[in-house]
Parts: structure tokens; sequence; C-alpha cells
């Protein structure tokens, strides 16, 4: 069975901040300590990016409002021995799904490894 590389997105709330950076390092140091506890330390987590539609810019992926941001993140996990991407997909959903709790959690990209 082969093996995969497995990104996933998950939306990230964060509460009384009040810049962009403080919602970042607190969405990334809460996200580590949950993967930690689970033993999950091989999941490699990022901020997400967006493009800007008018210039092309790359953002980071945090919207903060009222002291209160919601923090794109990335999850990348590699999956052995899976049936196929779908199947990949979905273990990798739902390891990393169990570890942070109600985060929601998106499948961006699926690639065979060698």
């Amino acid at each position: 069975m082969p093996n995969f590389n497995v990104l996933l997105e998950g939306a990230w709330l964060v509460r009384d901040v009040k810049t962009v950076d403080d919602a970042i390092g607190v969405a990334i140091s809460e996200a580590g300590k949950r993967l930690n506890q689970k033993k999950m330390e091989y999941v490699d987590v990022e901020v997400g990016e967006s493009s800007c539609p008018e210039c092309g810019e790359e953002l980071d992926g945090v919207l903060l409002v009222a002291g209160t941001a919601l923090v794109g993140m990335l999850f990348e996990i590699k999956i052995f021995n899976a049936e196929s991407e779908e199947h990949a997909g979905r273990i990798a959903k739902s390891m990393i799904g169990k570890a942070l709790g109600s985060i929601p959690l998106r499948v961006v990209e699926v690639t065979k490894i060698d």
C-alpha cells in the first residue's frame, strides 16, 4: 500500500489578542500543545496564507476584529499504508481532528510519497 503526505487546513479562533502576531503565536502554541498531548509531534503546523485579490501579494491567513482572531492553520502529516488518496485524507483528518477537538478541518492536498 502506498504512503501519502496530507495537508489539512483548519480555522483556529483566538480571543483577547491585540495584534496579528500575537494571534499567530497563540494559535501555533495552542495547536502544538494539543498535538503534543496526543504524542503527535510529527505533525507540522504553520499559519496559512492568502493572496490579495487586487495586487496578488501573499498575506498571513489571519483576520483580527475586536480582539478576536480567526487564524488559518495548515497541518501536514505523513500517512503510511493508505488504500487511496481519499483514504489517506480521511485518516489524517481523523487523527488530527481527535487531537485538536472542535477545530474545523478540510483536506487541501494529498500527494503520494515514493
